[in-house]
């Protein structure tokens, strides 16, 4: 019963960044906020996958922690160079 608890308040805290990437207009606060949503949904993952003792969605989850944020930070690297460009 312990461990529900426990996801249900990792479901809670990933509403954070949620909601900051709903209130600023920065386009690097929102790329900031949705690196974490996706860090925090992969632990999430992670964790669902003890729960369960399944560990091929286990492996989903590592997938995504190591390969999701590297996709974010391409898409800023390319952001950045076409502001570089443009000005």
């Amino acid at each position: 019963m312990n461990l529900n608890l426990i996801a249900i308040a990792m479901i809670l805290a990933m509403l954070i960044p949620m909601y900051e990437a709903w209130r600023d207009e920065d386009i690097w606060q929102k790329l900031l906020a949705f690196a974490s949503i996706a860090t925090k949904a992969s632990i999430i993952i992670l964790v669902v996958s003890v729960l369960r003792d399944d560990w091929m969605i286990g492996v989903v989850g590592v997938i995504i922690l190591s390969v999701g944020n590297a996709a974010l930070m391409l898409l800023a690297h390319v952001l950045k160079r076409l502001s570089d460009v443009s000005n």
